[in-house]
């Protein structure tokens, strides 16, 4: 046993990730999730800004 091994031993480096083309299938389509996400988040907003769909009311005992 070397006194170097101990501690903690540093991962290898990744491979640089290959850049590839976009074709206009796969541009659409990242369009299409952007405009979903846009979509998404508006609702959220319309629906927090409305307030708790449930009123709550008189809540009625099981004891008769």
């Amino acid at each position: 046993m070397s006194g170097r091994e101990g501690g903690k031993k540093k991962p290898l480096k990744a491979p640089k990730k290959e850049v590839k083309e976009l074709d206009e299938n796969d541009l659409a389509f990242k369009q299409k999730q952007k405009e979903q996400q846009k979509a998404l988040e508006a609702a959220k907003m319309k629906a927090v800004q409305k307030g708790p769909l449930v009123g709550g009311g008189i809540k009625k005992s099981g004891k008769k």
